[in-house]
């Protein structure tokens, strides 16, 4: 395709004073706990995991369960994009907790949304998909990257808003690719949202 795609530069959403203050103690401690439940990192690799869920919302705890954290900055942002956007919008999230996030806080706004996860089944996905690319609604698909990354065409899409980041650049790029493909007739767009805390981005 001839349609050219713009990366916009990293847009930094400031933590909620709540993320700040649990983000900083897992940081610096590897545990906090937090809703009655407690999350630890018992490695590096484990940390910046929950780093990274804890930026986007939501962490599991050590007992699986899901702690939700106040992100309404970044939240905010994201509907911000999407409401600005000139044609329909994929979101990454890479965690399932995050894409239950985001589709509450759609839904409260009333923005016509679907998603597709790990625990989607082939047939709905196709019905998803289908559905996104022939109809007005639903207007936004988050996409959980490694679930979708792959053989799909989603050009009703021209805004990709990365809600949460990837460790897999492969994904970013696949991922990316839905959009920007042959039948895509619109300028596309990429934005990614970092949250920052203090000096540290994630």
């Amino acid at each position: 395709t001839g349609v050219q795609t713009c990366a916009l530069p990293i847009c930094e959403v400031e933590m909620t004073d709540q993320q700040k203050k649990y983000y900083q103690k897992l940081k610096d401690e590897m545990l906090i706990q937090a809703a009655g439940e407690e999350v630890s990192a018992v490695n590096a690799a484990v940390q910046m995991g929950k780093l990274l869920q804890l930026s986007a919302g939501c962490v599991y705890s050590d007992t699986k369960e899901v702690v939700q954290f106040d992100c309404s900055n970044k939240l905010n942002e994201l509907l911000t994009v999407i409401r600005g956007a000139s044609h329909k919008t994929l979101v990454a999230c890479t965690y399932q907790h995050s894409i239950t996030l985001v589709q509450d806080f759609l839904n409260k706004h009333s923005i016509s949304n679907e998603a597709i996860h790990g625990g989607v089944s082939a047939s709905k996905r196709a019905t998803i998909i289908d559905s996104f690319q022939k109809n007005p609604d639903p207007s936004v698909l988050i996409l959980q990257p490694q679930a979708a990354a792959h053989g799909i065409t989603l050009t009703a899409a021209n805004t990709v808003c990365w809600y949460s980041p990837t460790t897999s650049a492969e994904a970013y790029l696949q991922l990316n690719a839905r959009v920007h493909r042959a039948g895509q007739r619109n300028p596309c767009l990429v934005d990614r949202k970092s949250t920052r805390l203090n000096s540290s981005h994630t």
